[in-house]
């Protein structure tokens, strides 16, 4: 019998839904062996290549379903039945969740995100509470009792062993337990009952393979990551632990790349993982493994329930208003809306467009713990009295051409959502305040070594003011205003050429050419003229900073291919390699 029509629909979405995890999973394959060779740009494209496949899959679904039934799949009614069929469909899979976010995805690209609608669409999840389990376990469980610690170490790094050898074995097993006798309780060694889970999959990202477990204490469970690095010479080696919540949380921060790693059952894994990292959410950890759009479905299922069990209203962010977005928030929730105003500054010399791209440049690019993940929504909708008069006048004079009222309704036609995070000028007034000399430090200490890092993965950030970065609950400084970043490589570093004669120093003008990609680092002294113990710093710290030859002397690598190490913990939890 011939399938009626929103039958066809359903099913040729599922069709592109299978098609796009299969090649996720093939993309994502390749990563162990890009790894053990240190094909380490080989590596960065993949995740590169995983997130823009997305969208194609998307864009060939809905261009599959046009040219199969013509406009009548723009009559809204057939959704509504698609979608029930839908649901019947992807009852067998184990990826439910994924398939009804690709689902909304192919709906809202045909209808260009408008008749957002829940009967059509699955806003809410209709798999709410089902639980799915591989059936096998995801983690491989070691007790000691078993091996005793020596052999339980070596019996891990058998089971993880790679197509290129250990460097050193027993040296890593050295370095482990002399760790785990310093960093754990005691009890660890002393109960033959512990017992060690690790997830049997290895999590890759830029220039690691990370080993990710929990161990079972007498007073509770402690998480811990093992990276994994490839010494480059064809041999790998155990460069730490960590084993501190934060330590491990900053491994799955919103301010790095996507890992690449092995899944069978996503919820399962995202299930487990927040079994060892609490305070992350789902969509923070759904985002973490790859699935960004699924993180994005999430966000916005529990922003809609944070909605209802709140009562407070909208507000203009904290810190210096921008000059090519304006930022709000809700204060009893940990992030904030960004919408792009309808004028710029006359010192910005970027489009609307051009910004736009800078995000999706962000998206894909290596972030190096130093970018913020930011969700795009189109169409975003919410509740009109919990904005304030003065807020919605606000909003409608910068962004006017964004925002309607539609009933009870304020809707914004294009906002980014990121993560709130303290602005740095802020965090440093503060500082100052208090007189916290050792927070000073911290603070500037780390802007430095965020536009360091920023620059060995190729982005020059631009207009690098103190309000452009933010400071994280871990402490760490995060760039976050993207209108002006651009690759290193093409950048072009200049010194400032002497005046001819005193009067062209003083004019407002520049007495010399500047072309559009010129920079001159001398002028990165005038971002801490506001202070001069903080002047004083920065130049101890970071003065190479101002030099030409420190930034071609990076452009120079990034342009030849090298991959610099940045890693998400401290040089000095770093173990010994001799």
């Amino acid at each position: 019998m011939r399938r009626q029509t929103h039958q066809r629909i359903a099913a040729q979405v599922m069709v592109f839904f299978a098609e796009y995890r299969l090649s996720f999973q093939e993309i994502t394959d390749c990563a162990q062996k890009y790894f053990e060779t240190a094909s380490w740009n080989e590596l960065q494209q993949l995740s590169a290549e995983r997130i823009e496949l997305y969208e194609e899959m998307v864009a060939e679904a809905a261009n599959a379903l046009e040219q199969l039934l013509g406009d009548e799949i723009y009559q809204p009614e057939l959704w509504h039945q698609a979608k029930a069929y839908y649901s019947k469909l992807i009852r067998q899979r184990t990826d439910p969740e994924l398939a009804e976010t690709f689902y909304n995805s192919v709906y809202c690209h045909l209808f260009q995100h408008h008749l957002i609608d829940s009967e059509n669409m699955f806003i809410l999840t209709t798999r709410s509470g089902e639980v799915f389990q591989s059936g096998e376990p995801i983690y491989w469980t070691y007790s000691l009792s078993d091996y005793g610690l020596v052999h339980l170490l070596s019996k891990v790094m058998d089971d993880f062993a790679f197509a290129i050898p250990w460097e050193n074995k027993r040296r890593d097993i050295r370095n482990l337990i002399y760790y785990i006798r310093e960093h754990l309780s005691a009890g660890v060694t002393a109960n033959q009952n512990t017992k060690v889970d690790i997830v049997n999959r290895v999590f890759f990202r830029n220039k690691a393979a990370y080993l990710v477990g929990r161990i079972h204490m007498p007073h509770g469970e402690q998480p811990f990551v093992l990276p994994v690095l490839n010494n480059e010479n064809g041999a790998v080696y155990i460069d730490t632990v960590l084993s501190d919540e934060d330590d491990v949380s900053i491994v799955f921060s919103f301010t790095r790349s996507y890992f690449l790693v092995d899944i069978d059952i996503p919820s399962e894994f995202v299930r487990f993982l927040q079994s060892l990292i609490p305070q992350k959410s789902h969509a923070e950890l759904y985002s973490s493994i790859g699935f960004y759009k699924q993180a994005k479905a999430e966000f916005y299922r529990d922003f809609l329930t944070h909605l209802n069990r709140s009562g407070d209203q909208f507000e203009v962010a904290p810190g210096i208003k921008g000059m090519v977005m304006t930022v709000f928030m809700l204060p009893s929730h940990p992030f904030v809306f960004k919408v792009i105003k309808d004028q710029f500054s006359s010192s910005k010399h970027v489009t609307r467009e051009m910004v736009k791209q800078k995000y999706h440049l962000v998206k894909k690019h290596d972030r190096v713990g130093r970018l913020a993940d930011t969700q795009e929504f189109t169409n975003f909708s919410f509740p009109l009295n919990r904005f304030s008069p003065a807020l919605i006048e606000e909003l409608q004079a910068v962004a006017g051409s964004s925002i309607y009222l539609s009933g009870d309704e304020i809707i914004i036609r294009h906002l980014w959502v990121e993560r709130y995070m303290t602005p740095l000028n802020i965090f440093i007034d503060e500082a100052r305040l208090r007189e916290d000399e050792t927070a000073l430090f911290h603070a500037v200490n780390e802007y430095g070594k965020a536009i360091k890092q920023l620059a060995a993965a190729n982005i020059f950030a631009g207009d690098m003011l103190f309000k452009n970065f933010g400071v994280t609950r871990h402490g760490r400084v995060v760039f976050y205003d993207y209108d002006e970043i651009m690759y290193l490589t093409e950048c072009n570093f200049r010194e400032i050429p002497e005046a001819l004669y005193p009067e062209q120093e003083m004019s407002d003008d520049p007495w010399y050419s500047v072309g559009p990609n010129d920079v001159f680092p001398e002028e990165l002294s005038m971002l801490t003229a506001c202070d001069q113990n903080i002047r004083s710093l920065f130049n101890k710290l970071h003065g190479d900073l101002l030099s030409v030859a420190f930034w071609k002397d990076i452009q120079n690598k990034v342009s030849s291919g090298v991959v610099v190490d940045v890693f998400p913990y401290r040089k000095i939890h770093r173990f010994k390699r001799h």
